[in-house]
């Protein structure tokens, strides 16, 4: 039986309503489609030549937590949700081409003959491998790691996920021994199901993420293959971003779609915010949060535990980098009070339950569910919540929630700004959570730089379409791209730098308390 069979799960919540634009574009066939594939979620948005939204549809899907520290998806109800999320965006419109954008790092495994994964996908956040990457780190090969794949020994990434399935799953070993099985990541495993099982390849943004390909020759990596133990049969082909890498062929979407566009969530929504130059840099929040800073073709070596990754590979180009900050848990927090805690019935209610307390009353959460990413990289942290009183409402536990969030941000653009010397003008900000007016607002005032929001907020996915439109000519270039991007909010900062320094000491000695805590 497959692991984690029978494990507690936390149902899917209600898909969110299809919507469509009163006002679509005169011709359809000019249009894209972008599926974001995200850690709870499956969308999928329909983007009109500039850049407006037309239709989308999203739903959510299981999360399975089996043990503690381990976080499983079932990649046919990824493949399924996704597939009619599509269906039902498209409605029958035509579009030149389909983009894809993922949760990175999740890691499928599958039968070459049957396409049926051999056990659930293991999720990025999962933490079942700390142990094999204390051990590979004991052992001295973190430099020789980091030198050649721009990461720190984290189980976050794919390599020791994929040798777990291999050595747990019966038989898996073997079968993969004798070319029998197949590995991805989710936009390789939704590439091989949208195209009917004919293509088996990733772009370089989400090879780069998994610890077994060479970021500075975009190639998997004979050393860390034998390091990891995985077999190179199983590995897909690395592809360009941007370029036609296969057609639909499968039940529930129209035949001979070009999938022309492919990129990992953050490095696509690096490029649908337009941070085409050197030194602009964006931050999602989603699940986790994360900021990114285009460094050219440049990969940067950092002094301060930011990852070296690959942004896109466009046309057969030099690639280009980026230098990244993660944070795990940032919307995945307010999930938690959602659905953890029952604080909250509805995301939405957050900005007005911590606007009702002047501040957190003295609290500080910090949400180490997963251990922490930048520039900390603790896999043995855990979520820690201090200076709880009688006093203390559930008010104040929302506002701690969301200055959490703010203060992980920050912490990874100080070591961003401290490795590059770069000071940033402006943060380019998306994700689900830029909704909420008071995080922004947070998030200014403690970086002491405008945080500014663009008119598309679905950027991720925007990255995506813009890579597939590029693909097959619909938009020229990336300056015709940046000509689109258009300001919706900003939000200046508004306390002084001190007050700012002081917070940030208050947030990092609350750290320390957390650190180290399931060792």
């Amino acid at each position: 039986m497959p692991h984690g069979m029978g494990a507690t799960k936390l149902p899917p919540r209600a898909s969110v309503q299809v919507w469509a634009s009163p006002n679509p574009p005169m011709s359809d066939s000019q249009a894209i489609l972008a599926l974001d594939q995200g850690t709870t979620s499956s969308r999928a948005i329909v983007f009109g030549a500039n850049a407006e939204i037309i239709s989308t549809a999203q739903r959510e899907f299981t999360q399975h937590f089996p043990q503690s520290g381990w976080v499983e998806h079932d990649a046919t109800e990824i493949w399924e949700s996704q597939r009619d999320v599509a269906a039902q965006a498209l409605a029958g419109r035509k579009v030149s081409a389909i983009g894809i954008t993922n949760q990175r790092e999740t890691t499928v495994v599958w039968r070459r003959d049957t396409g049926a994964p051999i056990a659930r996908a293991i999720v990025w956040q999962d933490r079942r491998t700390a142990s094999l990457c204390d051990q590979l780190r004991a052992e001295g090969h973190a430099e020789r790691i980091r030198s050649k794949t721009g990461l720190v020994i984290d189980a976050y990434f794919s390599a020791t996920k994929v040798k777990w399935l291999l050595d747990n799953v019966t038989g898996a070993r073997q079968a993969a021994e004798r070319g029998e099985l197949a590995f991805g990541t989710v936009d390789c495993w939704l590439l091989y199901k949208l195209t009917g099982g004919k293509v088996h390849a990733t772009d370089p943004s989400n090879a780069s993420r998994t610890m077994l390909c060479n970021i500075h020759t975009l190639e998997w990596d004979d050393e860390l293959l034998t390091l990891f133990d995985v077999p190179r049969s199983i590995l897909p082909k690395i592809v360009d971003s941007s370029g036609v890498m296969g057609e639909t062929d499968c039940e529930g979407l129209p035949a001979g779609i070009p999938i022309a566009g492919v990129a990992g969530d953050q490095q696509s929504a690096l490029f649908g915010q337009a941070c085409y130059e050197v030194g602009m840099a964006k931050n999602t929040y989603g699940t986790g949060c994360f900021m990114l800073m285009n460094t050219g073709t440049h990969a940067p070596e950092s002094r301060h535990k930011l990852l070296s990754t690959v942004a896109w590979r466009l046309a057969g180009k030099a690639p280009e980098y980026a230098l990244e900050g993660s944070v795990f848990i940032a919307g995945a927090a307010v999930q938690w009070l959602r659905d953890g805690l029952g604080i909250i019935k509805d995301s939405s209610e957050m900005e007005a339950l911590a606007r009702s307390v002047p501040d957190a009353g003295g609290v500080v959460f910090v949400p180490a569910f997963a251990g922490l990413g930048t520039p900390h990289w603790d896999q043995q942290a855990r979520g820690t919540i201090i200076g709880l009183t009688r006093g203390t409402t559930r008010a104040h536990v929302a506002h701690a929630t969301l200055e959490a969030i703010a203060c992980q941000a920050t912490e990874v653009f100080q070591a961003m700004r401290d490795d590059t010397g770069t000071s940033l003008k402006e943060l380019r900000v998306d994700g689900g959570a830029t909704v909420n007016g008071l995080l922004m607002q947070m998030q200014a005032d403690l970086l002491g730089v405008p945080v500014v929001r663009p008119a598309v907020h679905e950027t991720t996915a925007l990255g995506a379409a813009y890579l597939a439109g590029l693909g097959v000519g619909a938009w020229k270039s990336t300056q015709s791209m940046a000509s689109q991007w258009r300001e919706s909010a900003r939000w200046e900062p508004k306390i002084s730098r001190d007050e700012a320094g002081a917070r940030m000491r208050r947030w990092a000695d609350a750290v320390a308390r957390a650190k180290g805590w399931a060792a």
